[in-house]
């Protein structure tokens, strides 16, 4: 067992876990953090994407020990209960998911595009998320949903932004 401390949403924590276990299931089994989803383990869906020190990385590619010292967000700490992150609201208020399961992935994906370009247009917006997979929809109101958050967060009043 190796010790580990990682802020994780803004609260510390400090657990003995195995070298081996990976950043997902840590966040899930020992933290409670179930928003973020155990999707494929291979990294081809992008459901368990977090952010690590500020960049978004799918968190069934990290072991829990390479978050040691980290800051850690999950889905769960991005918005809360009446108070949801611009990128949260647009996925509601665009219908940017069907069954959510790939929804805290696309969402977390989505602010570090934003964070990147605040202002893509759709190709941006389908590139930025290439590697978060949704199998219910076509991708557009997901790509609205982006471009909208994108238009909240800069104060814009076009808020679906440079549709291509």
């Amino acid at each position: 067992m190796t010790q580990v401390s990682m802020r994780v949403d803004g609260v510390g924590y400090t657990d003995e876990v195995e070298p081996r276990t990976l950043l997902v299931h840590h966040l899930r089994e020992a933290l409670g953090k179930v928003g973020t989803v155990v999707g494929c383990d291979t990294s081809n869906c992008g459901a368990c994407t977090v952010h690590l020190d500020g960049q978004a990385v799918k968190s069934c590619t990290v072991f829990a020990v390479q978050a040691d010292g980290a800051e850690v967000t999950t889905i769960e700490g991005i918005g809360s209960q009446g108070d949801l992150h611009p990128v949260q609201k647009a996925f509601h208020e665009m219908h940017g998911l069907q069954c959510g399961f790939c929804t805290p992935g696309m969402i977390m994906a989505s602010i570090d595009l934003l964070k990147e370009n605040p202002n893509p247009s759709e190709a941006e917006v389908r590139e930025g998320i290439e590697g978060n997979l949704c199998r219910c929809t076509g991708y557009q109101n997901i790509v609205r949903a982006v471009q909208q958050a994108a238009g909240e967060m800069a104060g814009s009043s076009d808020t679906l932004g440079a549709q291509s």
